[in-house]
C-alpha cells in the first residue's frame, strides 16, 4: 500500500514525471519491508511525502533509484526505536522451551537449601566431633522439597496478582495450569515437612522442629494470601530469619547423637552470616522486574529505592558482610579458620558489586545479578563450613560460649 502511494503521488502533466512514472512501472520500487507491522502510519506518509518533494526537485531517472533507497532507509531511521523494541520482543519469543524450563527450575537457587544445612552440620561437628551422613541427606532432600514448594507457590500467587503475566519462565505459564502447579507445590511441602519431622523425632529435638516450623511459616506469610508480606517490602527480613537463625540453628540441633546440643555463640554467628548472604540473593532477584512489580503494587525494596540506590545498597551489604566476619573473628565467636577461608571469597564479593554497578540499568543483563549472588552465597557458605570443620581437626576440641541450653 505504501509503495502505491509513493508512485501515484508523483504523477503530473509534465513529460519528465511521466517518463519517470513509466520507468517505475517497469522497475517497481521495493516496498519498505524493514518497517515493522506496528510502525505508525503517519510516519509512512511522511516518508513518502519527503520522497515526492525530493523527486519534484530533481526529476531524473537516476535519482529515482536514490528515491527507492531513501524510502527504505528513512523509514528505518525515523522509526529506529520501533525495530529495536520489536527485536527485543522477538528475542524473548525465540527463547527455546528448554531454556525456559531451565530458568523455571532455578537449579542454582537450591544452594539456599544446602548452605544452611552444611553450616549447621559443620557447627555441630565442631561442638561434638560427630556427624550423621544419613540425617544430612534426609534433611537435604526434605529441604529441596520445601524450596521447590516455595518456588512453585510463589509462581502461582504472582500469577494471580499479575506480577508474572509477561514472565515466560513462570511455571504456571509453561505448564498452563495454575491449579495443577499449586497441587504439586502442596504435595511437596507435605513430603518435605514429613522428612524434617522424622529426623527431629529420631534426634529427640523438639526445639529443632519448632525452629523449622517457624522457617516454613516465614516462607508462607512471605508470599501466600492473605498475608503476602513480600508486597509490603518485608520479604528480605523474613528471608533472613527463615534461612539464618531458624533453619541453620535447627540443622545444627538435628546433628545431635544423644542429647540436645547447646546453642552457642558460634552457631548464632554462623547463622547470621548465612541469613545475610541468602537475603542478598532475594534482594538482587528484583533488579530486572522493578517496573512489573510496581505495576501490580509489589513494593519490594528496589521498587521503593530504585536500581541506582539499590546498587549502592548491594555494595554496602557486601562490605558489611566481610566487616561482620572480621568482627566475629576478633571476638572469637568464630574460629580463625573461618575468617581465613571466608576472606578468600572476597573477589567474588567484589565481582557482585562491580557487575551490579555496571548493569543495574540494563534489564537484560541485570537478570543475572541473583546468580552472581548465588555464587557468593555458595562459596562463602562452603568456606564457612570448611572453616568450622578445620577448626575441630586442628584443635581437637573447641569450647565456644554457651548462650542457651
Amino acid at each position: 500500500m505504501a509503495s502505491r502511494v509513493c508512485n501515484l503521488t508523483v504523477l503530473g502533466s509534465s513529460q519528465p514525471k511521466l517518463c519517470d512514472y513509466s520507468f517505475n512501472q517497469r522497475n517497481p520500487p521495493r516496498p519498505c519491508q524493514r518497517v515493522p507491522f506496528s510502525y505508525p502510519a503517519e510516519k509512512l506518509l511522511c516518508c513518502c511525502h519527503n520522497n515526492q518533494r525530493y523527486l519534484n526537485r530533481t526529476p531524473t531517472r537516476g535519482l529515482a533509484l536514490k528515491r527507492r533507497n531513501r524510502c527504505g532507509s528513512t523509514s528505518f531511521k525515523s522509526g529506529e526505536e520501533h525495530p529495536n523494541i520489536a527485536y527485543e520482543l522477538q528475542k524473548e519469543e525465540d527463547i527455546s522451551r528448554a531454556t525456559l524450563i531451565w530458568r523455571a527450575i532455578k537449579l542454582p537457587i537450591y544452594f539456599v537449601a544446602l548452605v544452611p544445612l552444611a553450616v549447621g552440620s559443620a557447627a555441630a561437628y565442631l561442638q561434638t566431633g560427630l556427624y550423621s551422613a544419613r540425617r544430612f541427606f534426609v534433611l537435604l532432600a526434605s529441604s529441596v522439597l520445601i524450596i521447590t514448594w516455595l518456588n512453585l507457590s510463589n509462581d502461582v500467587y504472582d500469577f494471580d496478582t499479575g506480577a508474572d503475566k509477561t514472565k515466560n519462565e513462570s511455571v504456571v505459564n509453561i505448564v498452563g495450569s495454575r491449579k495443577g502447579t499449586l497441587l504439586v507445590a502442596c504435595m511437596l511441602l507435605a513430603l518435605g515437612f514429613i522428612g524434617l519431622t522424622w529426623v527431629s523425632v529420631e534426634a529427640g529435638s523438639m526445639r529443632s522442629i519448632l525452629l523449622l516450623a517457624c522457617a516454613i511459616t516465614c516462607g508462607y506469610i512471605y508470599q501466600c494470601p492473605p498475608f503476602r508480606l513480600s508486597y509490603q517490602g518485608l520479604g528480605e527480613p523474613l528471608c533472613f530469619a527463615a534461612f539464618g537463625p531458624f533453619a541453620t540453628t535447627a540443622f545444627y540441633l538435628l546433628q545431635s547423637s544423644t542429647s540436645e546440643l547447646p546453642i552457642t555463640g558460634t552457631i548464632l554467628s554462623a547463622s547470621l552470616l548465612v541469613g545475610f548472604t541468602t537475603t542478598l540473593i532475594l534482594f538482587c532477584s528484583h533488579f530486572h522486574q522493578v517496573k512489573e512489580d510496581r505495576a501490580v503494587g509489589k513494593m519490594s525494596p528496589l521498587v521503593r529505592l530504585g536500581t541506582e540506590t539499590g546498587s549502592e545498597v548491594v555494595k554496602a551489604a557486601v562490605v558489611t558482610l566481610y566487616s561482620l566476619l572480621l568482627i566475629l573473628g576478633l571476638i572469637k565467636a568464630l574460629p580463625f579458620t573461618c575468617i581465613l577461608l571466608c576472606s578468600l571469597t572476597s573477589p567474588m564479593g567484589k565481582l557482585v558489586i562491580s557487575f551490579i554497578e555496571e548493569n543495574h540499568k540494563d534489564k537484560a543483563k541485570i537478570f543475572m545479578a541473583k546468580y552472581y549472588c548465588v555464587r557468593l552465597h555458595a562459596l562463602f557458605g562452603a568456606a564457612l563450613a570448611a572453616g568450622l570443620v578445620a577448626a575441630r581437626m586442628v584443635t581437637g576440641r573447641y569450647g565456644p560460649k554457651t548462650f542457651f541450653l
